[in-house]
């Protein structure tokens, strides 16, 4: 998805600018999180990689295009997001005990705790102070402070989503209502805050912002959900990830908490949960019990049904440009695309 064909790298720009410049000793706690970023290998030596598909900070761009805006005013609004989600997975690396990510070590597992710690900490002020650039781009202030405001509500719900999965970690007794609260928070928020920030950077009204926000929270809800799909049955030439490897992980997504609540086998899928560890021949019979119980249509089916409420969402927008229409035929598009991705 791009908005303009180096889109990406814009936002990729203005993220780096929103780093402070250093020299000495503390560029290379700077250099770490460039790490992170995918921007420096592990000797810390600058990388020649590929932005990745920067999906969020998109949204922001394309949801105030689309509600009449100018996107390249809200880049640095799109930095923001990006450097927020960057810092969200530090500290989840460091929570979830991983090792990798991206295929390259993570962070904390190269430098340490408390420097994977102290580098989450300093990226969630950078997005911040990239928000905050966005009175160099011509928003009025009392725009940036309404967006600086929502943006820490928004990170707040992240929190509490991260709460749940931490607090849902060993129990087996979970609902799918209570896993779609959890992700609700945990992933929806940041994808639903994307797009209503865009929007408000846009300075539009209160109907199109609500219009984005709920938008941007259906494609989130099935985002993930899709996510639990491609974890379980997903193939690993194209998802880069091991046949299965949720399970193996013996990670409590949607399809488990489904079977778990619906399958007459569920006593023994829990059986199978609180194992330390599965081998093939257990992951092999909880994933028959997952198949029995029809846990991947129920996920597909709710996938699906919040991908037809962000088409609704973008239905109820009123574009007053042909960039606006323009702009929410590419919301529209890259929700298309989603649905049943393999990736």
């Amino acid at each position: 998805m791009t908005a303009t064909p180096d889109v990406r790298y814009q936002i990729q720009a203005e993220m780096r600018a929103a780093f402070p410049v250093v020299e000495g000793r503390l560029s290379r706690f700077y250099a770490m999180q460039e790490y992170h970023l995918g921007w420096r290998n592990e000797d810390l030596t600058p990388a020649d990689a590929d932005p990745g598909k920067l999906i969020r900070p998109q949204l922001v761009l394309l949801a105030c295009a689309a509600a009449g805006g100018n996107p390249q005013q809200a880049l640095p609004l799109a930095a923001g997001i990006q450097l927020l989600h960057d810092f969200s997975l530090i500290h989840d690396d460091i929570e979830d005990d991983s090792a990798m990510r991206r295929g390259r070590r993570t962070l904390w597992h190269i430098w340490g705790l408390a420097h994977g710690i102290n580098a989450g900490d300093a990226m969630f002020v950078i997005a911040h102070l990239a928000i905050h650039r966005l009175s160099e781009r011509g928003l009025p202030a009392e725009r940036v402070l309404s967006i600086l405001r929502r943006f820490d509500e928004i990170i707040l719900r992240i929190c509490e989503g991260q709460y749940l999965d931490l607090s849902f970690e060993g129990d087996l007794s979970i609902t799918p209502a209570d896993y779609l609260t959890m992700i609700g928070g945990k992933t929806a928020a940041l994808i639903a805050g994307a797009a209503e920030l865009g929007a408000r950077a846009a300075g539009t009204d209160g109907a199109t912002v609500a219009a984005l926000a709920d938008f941007g929270r259906a494609l989130g809800l099935a985002f993930q959900i899709e996510d639990d799909i491609l974890g379980i049955w997903g193939a690993p030439e194209q998802t880069g990830k091991p046949f299965a490897a949720d399970l193996y992980r013996r990670k409590v997504s949607l399809p488990v908490v489904h079977a778990l609540t619906h399958s007459p086998e569920r006593e023994r899928l829990a059986a199978l949960y609180r194992q330390p560890t599965l081998d093939d021949a257990a992951v092999m019979q909880a994933m028959a019990i997952l198949d029995a119980a029809g846990s991947r249509a129920f996920c597909a089916t709710m996938a699906n049904e919040h991908h037809q409420d962000a088409f609704k969402a973008l239905d109820r927008l009123n574009p007053a440009t042909a960039a606006a229409a323009a702009a929410r035929d590419q919301l529209r598009s890259l929700t298309q695309r989603l649905i049943g991705r393999q990736a």
